[in-house]
């Protein structure tokens, strides 16, 4: 391993402009982010369509979706570590070339089976290339101004990808076939291949000070792998059946406690492991903690409002799918707009003060939504607030990723950027069956606008629960 922050040599004075290498590497890892980012929504247009075309029972089709998620988040932690230990540019590059097969295979699948296989590859490989991508991103460029505007980019590419993946998705689906959904990966993930080796350079582990090499070979804590990855594997699929089947379903409940014992039993082994998967010190760490529970709430509460507008614009306004798709264009363009502005937020009032100021933009602007009414005089406010929401939840998350992986050395990257995107996975899972189960508990005896109403409050508190405790727990940093 590399020095101790303690050994390391005094700070020289952060540099402001990128050399034109760095601008390669990052034009080629937010090319790779951006891919997968259109991945998560690419096929929800699609899915009946798919379903119709391969035979797939009406139960089943939720799995297409489900299969992906739950080794998207499962696995991501673990690879995240893999990276840390065997070299981030290998595990990126061994992620991408399982995504082109895996988009190949499921383009030309013929039955389910098939199709399910290469959205399970699917999600493994972005579970792998996701943390190692952004743990080169943080590496190739130095802490301060510009990872801040490095992130603050790949942040604005990924809302970007989140959003046009449902257009792009319906426009493919509508003019060629769902096949391309899945191939359009495969040209985008071997141009990245071909070129991210002459630009990358190898992140190689090191022994330790005063260890020999051979005492300082990375080893794997496979006790902690375990468990922490069936416990994540349990809690997106006990997350996914409840908003499926609701939360008094006894299978999803099931899974849920057996997500709580397993990552219990996790934390047991990490305080006692030799080479722990997750050092407990660095779970201690204040900006770890509380910055990706900031993370947590910021990816629940604006991947679920999606959700419930969604609602919104189809069973109470009428809209097609493709027109609320496209609607959802001006909220991607107001991500796009806070991952440009970030940077700047950062630098001048910091991450704890990006958060803040994020959430509280983010809160006024889905509380606007609480006026909306059944009719389509209405849109405009819609518009407006998702596009201001949109920056305010950008700036949040840009500064939550600093938050989550400042301060840590370069060896540790891999795992910072691991539990972000295990963050932002489950975030990204939990919001929608939460907000689900209150939009059908508030509605029942009313109208789908009602129940919309009410799950938009919640949404709003939880925005404004996330903006309080950044206030009170990352106070120094």
């Amino acid at each position: 391993m590399t020095a101790t922050l303690s050994e390391a040599p005094p700070a020289r004075p952060a540099a402001t402009r990128t050399t034109g290498r760095q601008r390669l590497v990052l034009v080629v890892l937010l090319a790779a982010q951006f891919m997968l980012a259109v991945d998560f929504s690419i096929l929800n247009v699609a899915l009946p369509v798919i379903g119709q075309g391969l035979g797939f029972p009406l139960g089943g089709l939720q799995w297409i979706a489900t299969a992906f998620a739950l080794c998207a988040a499962g696995f991501t932690l673990l690879f995240g570590r893999v990276a840390d230990l065997v070299g981030r540019r290998r595990v990126f590059l061994a992620g991408l070339a399982v995504l082109a097969v895996a988009s190949l295979a499921g383009g030309l699948a013929t039955t389910p089976g098939v199709l399910l296989a290469a959205r399970v590859a699917q999600g493994l490989a972005t579970a792998a290339v996701t943390p190692a991508g952004l743990a080169l991103l943080t590496t190739a460029f130095p802490e301060g101004p510009l990872r801040e505007r490095a992130l603050g980019l790949n942040g604005a590419l990924m809302s970007a990808g989140f959003t046009s993946g449902a257009v792009l998705g319906g426009l493919l689906t509508d003019l060629l076939s769902w096949r391309w959904a899945f191939f359009v990966n495969v040209p985008v993930a071997l141009a990245v291949l071909l070129t991210a080796p002459r630009l990358i350079a190898e992140s190689r582990p090191g022994p330790s000070a005063g260890e020999t090499a051979t005492a300082g070979r990375p080893r794997m804590d496979l006790p902690g792998a375990v468990t922490v990855t069936g416990g994540l594997l349990a809690l997106v699929y006990g997350l996914t059946a409840a908003g499926e089947h609701g939360w008094g379903d006894p299978l999803a409940l099931s899974a849920l406690a057996l997500a709580a014992l397993l990552l219990v039993a996790f934390w047991l082994v990490e305080r006692r492991a030799a080479a722990p998967l997750v050092p407990v010190r660095v779970m201690r760490r204040r900006t770890v903690v509380w910055g990706n529970a900031a993370g947590l709430l910021a990816f629940a509460t604006e991947t679920s409002l999606v959700f419930l507008l969604t609602l919104y614009l189809q069973r109470v306004l009428g809209f097609s799918a493709l027109a609320t798709g496209l609607a959802f264009g001006v909220l991607g363009a107001g991500t796009v707009l806070g991952g440009l502005l970030a940077p700047r937020v950062l630098g001048r009032i910091g991450s704890r003060g990006a958060l803040l100021a994020g959430f509280l933009v983010q809160a006024a602007a889905t509380a606007a939504l609480l006026l909306l009414g059944a009719d389509r005089a209405w849109l405009a406010l819609l518009l407006t607030a998702t596009f201001v929401g949109g920056v305010g939840n950008m700036v949040a998350i840009v500064g939550f990723m600093v938050t989550a992986t400042s301060g840590l050395p370069d060896e540790e990257q891999g795992l910072a950027t691991g539990v972000a995107t295990m963050t932002q996975q489950v975030g990204i899972t939990l919001g929608t069956p939460v907000m689900s189960a209150v939009t059908t508990a508030t509605a029942a005896g009313g109208t789908v606008l009602t129940g919309v109403t009410w799950a938009i409050g919640a949404n709003t508190a939880l925005v404004l629960l996330a903006g309080a405790a950044t206030a009170l727990f990352l106070r120094r940093g």
